[in-house]
């Protein structure tokens, strides 16, 4: 059996406090809170911009032992280059403190803008240049240190297996290719429930399955009822029984839903 965590896109949201956040909470304990009742969170900032080198360790501290952080790539990558050229944006990713999580550092997860088309020469070059491992990461971050923050030592880094996940937003993806060029890399193709916005694709292209709930049929908003927690829960199981370790993401988390249905899949699942 394959390990499952579940848990919620970010955890910094107004809607939850005083709902899944006790009222009184300081903002600042927020990720503790949440950590003590999930397995795992996806960090977001890191995709709106370069993080201080500092908050990686900060975030990495104040997760129990065993707590895992997927972190989504930075958007300078996939939507300002678009996949094209990206050596350099990668480079300043990993130097941004990003291996500083140690053993809580999960899967890196890069999600396409609705616009980028597939095109498998552009991902198949994308995918050769994701490091396999956090020292390759780190080497590198070395080759280009820019702020805010220094480059990470490869020889500060305990070599660890890297993940990298891919979701795709545009319809032309759904093209038997797309798994074909993934798996060559041993890049997990992201099973993203968008409502019927986006393709909902569910092969699975790594020895990792990456799942991505976005509230159905309102995006970012809308609950999971039993049926499809259930629904989900056997897919999951199915998955894991195949010896994959499942990554589980709520990312409707506008009305406050997210971990509140990421509590009652882990239980559903004995997690």
């Amino acid at each position: 059996m394959g390990r499952v965590r579940i848990g919620t896109s970010g955890w910094t949201y107004p809607e939850w406090r005083g709902v899944f956040y006790p009222p009184g909470l300081a903002q600042r304990r927020e990720l503790e809170h949440l950590a003590d009742r999930l397995a795992t969170v996806e960090l977001n900032a890191s995709f709106y911009a370069l993080q201080r080198p500092a908050n990686y360790p900060s975030w990495a501290r104040r997760t129990p032992p065993g707590f895992c952080f997927s972190v989504k790539g930075w958007r300078a990558v996939t939507h300002e280059h678009r996949l094209v050229g990206v050596r350099d944006a990668l480079a300043a990713f990993f130097a941004s403190g990003v291996l500083d999580l140690g053993d809580k550092l999960g899967p890196v997860l890069w999600q396409l803008p609705p616009s980028v088309r597939f095109d498998a020469d552009v991902l198949a070059r994308f995918c050769a240049l994701l490091p396999p491992t956090t020292t390759a990461a780190a080497e590198l971050a070395a080759s280009r240190a820019v702020a805010p923050g220094t480059a990470t030592s490869p020889g500060t880094v305990e070599e660890r297996p890297l993940r990298h996940a891919v979701e795709v937003r545009h319809r032309s993806h759904e093209n038997p290719e797309l798994a074909e060029v993934l798996r060559a890399h041993g890049v997990a193709l992201v099973t993203a429930d968008t409502g019927g916005r986006w393709p909902l694709l569910q092969e699975q292209t790594a020895d990792f399955a990456y799942v991505r709930l976005h509230g159905s049929p309102e995006l970012y908003v809308s609950g999971y009822d039993d049926a499809a927690l259930e629904d989900w829960a056997a897919r999951v199981q199915g998955w894991a029984a195949g010896g994959r370790d499942v990554f589980v993401y709520f990312d409707n988390t506008m009305a406050g839903r997210a971990p509140f249905d990421a509590l009652t899949l882990a239980q559903r699942l004995g997690r």
